[in-house]
């Protein structure tokens, strides 16, 4: 019971994955990124260890189609997966399990592929998508909280999520927003406050790790 986006913004160079569902610390399991290289999810019957061997794959070379289907071949358990994966192109690939549980499903569009499982209805994932589609002015991680956003209005999962996460990486080797959600009974509307107060001092953040001299005394 998970829905996710994957997203990447060619003018920051940016990839991010933002995640909602109605277990306990999603952003532990399922959003994965690396600068240059691009995103990963992992979702139902979650296996985490997908993540970090996919963002490998995407770093040595491979595309997210040749990513998705190594990772596939990878895990006798493919019938209980759901992946997605996008490289530093933003070219995005996905893959559903023979034994995921319905609604499930996948949208791809300019930078983005969104997907989930186990959704109240046909017309989430198009809503995920179209909202992050409608302000690519707006930054990453405002555009991907806005998809969630639009996910969980559109009908969501079919049961009440409890927790979110949003991950966004650029230049470094850590991310630039890593926010998360644990446990709280409207994890989007926590998100989002989150990041409003994180947003204004995400740079200073990066300034003191790479060139603390410059942030002052």
């Amino acid at each position: 019971m998970t829905f996710s986006i994957l997203g990447h913004c060619p003018r920051s160079g940016q990839f991010g994955v933002a995640t909602t569902t109605s277990g306990f610390g999603v952003g532990a399991r399922v959003p994965w990124a690396r600068a240059g290289i691009g995103a990963v999810a992992t979702q139902h019957r979650t296996d985490p260890r997908l993540g970090p061997r996919g963002v490998a794959l995407l770093a040595s070379g491979c595309s997210a189609a040749e990513t998705v289907a190594a990772l596939v071949a990878s895990t006798p358990d493919h019938g209980l997966r759901q992946i997605g994966v996008m490289d530093r192109s933003g070219a995005t690939a996905f893959f559903h399990g023979a034994r995921v549980k319905p609604s499930f499903g996948a949208v791809q569009g300019p930078g983005m592929l969104a997907l989930g499982n186990i959704l109240a209805h046909e017309a989430v994932l198009p809503a995920i998508a179209a909202a992050f589609a409608a302000h690519p002015e707006h930054p990453l991680a405002e555009r991907l909280i806005c998809a969630l956003e639009a996910g969980e209005a559109a009908g969501g999962e079919h049961g009440a999520i409890l927790s979110a996460a949003l991950l966004v990486v650029e230049r470094e080797d850590f991310p630039l927003v890593d926010i998360r959600v644990d446990r709280n009974v409207a994890p989007l509307g926590e998100l989002r406050s989150l990041w409003a107060e994180y947003a204004p001092q995400s740079a200073l953040y990066v300034a003191r790790a790479v060139d603390p001299e410059s942030c002052g005394p």
